[in-house]
Parts: C-alpha cells; structure tokens; sequence
C-alpha cells in the first residue's frame, strides 16, 4: 500500500520561507505527478503546485514567484519551497500523487493523499 507522509510545516511570519517535504513509501517507481495542495478552515482544498517525472511544473496563480516545487526520483521524495509567506497561505498542506500528467491540473487524477501538514502564517 502506497503511503505518502508530509513533514516541515510550522508557525512563520509574514515574509517568511518554510519548506514542506513528502516522501513516498511502498512502490518503487516514482509517482509519475507529484503535487500539493491546501486546504484553509472553512475553504475546499485547492491546487498549489505539480511537477511531472520528467520535470514539468504547473503553479496555481496565488503562488507564481513565491513557490518552488522539486522532486528526487530516486527518493521518491518532493518538496515544496515556500518563500515570501504571506497571512493567506494559512491552511493545512497536502501531498498527493496523479499517474497522469495535463497541463490543465484539473485533469490529473490526484487519487492519493498525505495526512496533511499545517502551515501558519502570521501578520
């Protein structure tokens, strides 16, 4: 069973930087899509950012400039920089998984989730 486990999350302030970590357990190939997304109370969870095997990314408009996402193959680990952290980015911070890839994200079949990691942001 394919399990997947977020770390790094935490209390930042307002212009801070924090770096958020899933690892993948129980396949040894790499999920094809790796990818985040957030859920603040009250909200549904949406997309944050995705990036393929081969490297293609895709960031939701919100975090264009002030996130990266990166993955190791060979770990089957990725992570998500988040830079210039601002009050709105508050919400609980979920890895996920898609075997294919579109450019629309709404596309991909996130079918696999982590547990979640918060991530506060404070003014």
């Amino acid at each position: 069973q394919v399990s997947l486990v977020e770390s790094g999350g935490g209390l930042v302030q307002a212009g801070g930087s924090l770096r958020l970590s899933c690892a993948t357990s129980g396949r040894s190939l790499s999920p094809y899509v790796m990818g985040w997304f957030r859920q603040a109370p009250g909200n549904e969870r949406v997309f944050v950012a995705a990036i393929s095997r081969p490297g293609m990314t895709n960031y939701a408009d919100s975090v264009k400039g002030r996130f990266t996402i990166s993955r190791d193959n060979a770990k089957n680990t990725w992570n998500l920089q988040m830079n210039n952290l601002k009050p709105d980015d508050t919400a609980v911070y979920y890895c996920t998984t898609s075997d294919i890839w579109y450019a629309d994200y709404r596309s991909m079949n996130f079918n696999n989730w982590g547990q979640g990691t918060q991530v506060t942001v404070s003014s």
